[in-house]
């Protein structure tokens, strides 16, 4: 039995993860759920599985959650500090960081010196700070489990293959709503069209992040650390039928690939429940409704995002910070219709040419990178 404390339990990761400790209560207990502003979603999921521990981020609702579970035996608190706090509680096993963006990266620090293994939904997380993230892990014997579908497709493929060296790793990307456009054709596309996404359900932030290419350059950065890979060993190719999760090639040629239909409850399961795989009732793919599977190259030229991404890992320090600080200003604003689709690669490439570069980063860096790289970008997007 593990215990599970479920960091951003009412985004779209946080919900399929119910579900599945909800499919396996002999294998799971959920000991803290946590949410930033969802309180009425936070309360039905507190009443429902009964957890340890409730944390509300912002903390002018927690009088609501307070009183709405004041009868049940859970304790409630607020704030961004409380977060981190309860990540190092003594009964809690693992903690599924499911927060969205640069908010997850100090609960996870807080959560790995505490000695918890961690499933790491928030590729945030290692784009920021990949190099002391994995530095502290070592250091604190923590195991790392990746939940994106694409990096757990590679630790699938890499089971039994440890000491088996890598020749490269290929992630692959749907393409997005946008496959095939050109930039003349982006400069027009609306939120609601590239909030659907062909393939995948997910939340707001990350389905935007798709359709620019940005989460496949996030995605990018994470596996460097994830695997300790050298930036030359990872690669990308668009696969539209979103079957084949990812590759992996060996020294000897071998590639081996991680199939299945899209659907994160199967990464989420396998994160959580490793090193066993736990029966489930996941729809089953079928080779023959999948008759043909597709591959292309990535269009870097008009899906600038990519390249950024590719760009950043290559300068290393805290370049990386500020891509990801300048991209969470640009996709904020693009969801509240407040600049432009190719706006966005715009702003993120004013950022990493203006924003001071460090090339060995501590944490305090990292922190005032992010302010700074925020701050101009706001001022960006207000000129």
């Amino acid at each position: 039995m593990k215990r599970i404390a479920i960091l951003g339990s009412t985004g779209s990761i946080g919900v399929q993860a119910l579900d599945v400790i909800r499919a396996n209560p002999e294998s799971f207990e959920l000991e803290v759920i946590t949410a930033h502003s969802n309180a009425d979603l936070l309360i039905r999921q507190a009443l429902e599985f009964k957890p340890n521990v409730v944390v509300i981020a912002r903390e002018d609702l927690y009088e609501q959650v307070q009183e709405a579970l004041q009868h049940e035996d859970i304790k409630v608190y607020a704030g961004a500090k409380a977060i981190c706090s309860v990540v190092e509680m003594g009964t809690v096993d693992m903690v599924l960081t499911a927060m969205v963006g640069y908010a997850g990266l100090l609960p996870t620090i807080h959560a790995i010196k505490a000695g918890k293994q961690i499933a790491l939904a928030n590729k945030e997380t290692l784009v920021v700070a990949g190099q002391l993230i994995t530095n502290l892990a070592r250091e604190k014997g923590v195991n790392i489990y990746p939940v994106d579908s694409e990096h757990s497709a590679i630790f699938q493929c890499l089971a039994g293959e440890f000491h088996n060296p890598i020749e490269k790793i290929i992630l692959t990307a749907s393409g997005g709503p946008f496959r095939g456009k050109t930039a003349a054709e982006l400069a027009s596309v609306t939120k609601a069209q590239a909030l659907k996404h062909p393939n995948w359900d997910m939340g707001a932030k990350i389905t935007i992040d798709s359709a620019s290419l940005m989460n496949k350059g996030l995605e990018v950065i994470e596996a460097k650390w994830l695997f300790g890979l050298r930036n030359d060993q990872i690669e990308v190719v668009v696969h539209p039928q979103s079957i084949i999760h990812s590759l992996v090639q060996f020294e000897d040629g071998s590639i081996k690939a991680q199939l299945g239909l899209p659907d994160m409850k199967l990464p989420i399961q396998y994160a959580l429940g490793y090193p066993q795989r736990l029966r489930s009732d996941f729809p089953r793919f079928s080779f023959l409704d999948y008759p043909q599977l597709t591959f292309e190259q990535p269009d870097l030229k008009t899906f600038r995002n990519l390249q950024l991404a590719f760009d950043a890992m290559e300068r290393g320090g805290n370049m990386p910070c500020i891509l990801n600080a300048a991209n969470e200003v640009a996709v904020s604003a693009f969801l509240r219709d407040e600049v432009g689709f190719l706006q966005m690669s715009d702003i993120i490439e004013s950022c990493m040419t203006k924003v001071a570069y460090i090339a060995n980063p501590s944490y305090d860096d990292y922190v005032n990178t992010d302010e700074e790289a925020r701050k101009l970008a706001t001022l960006l997007l207000n000129k």
